[in-house]
C-alpha cells in the first residue's frame, strides 16, 4: 500500500436506521496515514432536530432519551468533524482525500453524506474530503465463508471480533473503529 495514501477509520451510532429519517448521535474516526495512527476523534451529540428516534436504537447503544437533551447539537458535531476532517486533508485538493474505511461502512457513509448537507450545506458533502473508494472488511469475509475459509453464525462485527479473538464494545463508535481496523490487520487487507 502507498505510504502516503490516507485511511479514515470511522464509525456512526444512530437514532434508526434510515439517513433521510433518523440521525448520527456518535461519531468516531481514527485517521491513519502510512500505517500510523495521527489523529483521532469520538463525539457523542444530539440527533438532527426532527430525526427520528427508534427506542431500539438508543437500546443498541445504551444511550437514554433524556441523555441526548444535554449533548452538543448536530450543527456543532458537524463543524467540530469538518475540523477533524481538515487537519490532514485539504478539501480542494482532488488527489489529497481519505479512503473511508468502516464495518459495513456505506451504511456510516450514508449517515456522514446526510449530516454533511443537512448541517453544512456543503456542495458535494463529505466528498469534499474521501474519494468514495470504500475499505470493509464485510465483502471480504463474505467471500471467505463462500470458499468455506470462515463460517460464523453471522458476520456482525461483534461475533467476527468473538471469532479473531478481538476485543471490543461493540456498539460504542471509538471502539467499533478500533476493533474494525485490527480486524483489517489481521485479514492483512490493509497497511
Amino acid at each position: 500500500m502507498d505510504m502516503f495514501k490516507k485511511i479514515l477509520w470511522f464509525d456512526t451510532e444512530t437514532t434508526g436506521l434510515s439517513p433521510e429519517k433518523h440521525s448520527i448521535i456518535q461519531f468516531a474516526a481514527i485517521i491513519e496515514e502510512g500505517g500510523q495512527v495521527k489523529d483521532q476523534i469520538d463525539l457523542k451529540f444530539a440527533p438532527i432536530p426532527g430525526a427520528a428516534v427508534e427506542q431500539s436504537a438508543l437500546d443498541l447503544t445504551g444511550t437514554m432519551r433524556g441523555e441526548l437533551d444535554a449533548r452538543p447539537s448536530a450543527v456543532d458535531a458537524y463543524y467540530q468533524i469538518v475540523r477533524f476532517f481538515g487537519r490532514h486533508c485539504d478539501k480542494y485538493d482532488k488527489g489529497d482525500k481519505y479512503y473511508p474505511a468502516g464495518y459495513n461502512v456505506k451504511f456510516d457513509l450514508d449517515f456522514l453524506q446526510a449530516l454533511f448537507m443537512k448541517c453544512g450545506g456543503f456542495k458535494y458533502g463529505i466528498g469534499s474530503f474521501v474519494n468514495w473508494r470504500r475499505l470493509d472488511p464485510l465483502p471480504f469475509l463474505h467471500l471467505m465463508d463462500f470458499r468455506n475459509q470462515i463460517s460464523l453464525p453471522n458476520y456482525k462485527l461483534e461475533t467476527v471480533c468473538e471469532h479473531y479473538g478481538i476485543e471490543i464494545d461493540a456498539h460504542d463508535a471509538l471502539s467499533d473503529v478500533r476493533a474494525t481496523r485490527e480486524l483489517m490487520q489481521r485479514l492483512k487487507l490493509s497497511s
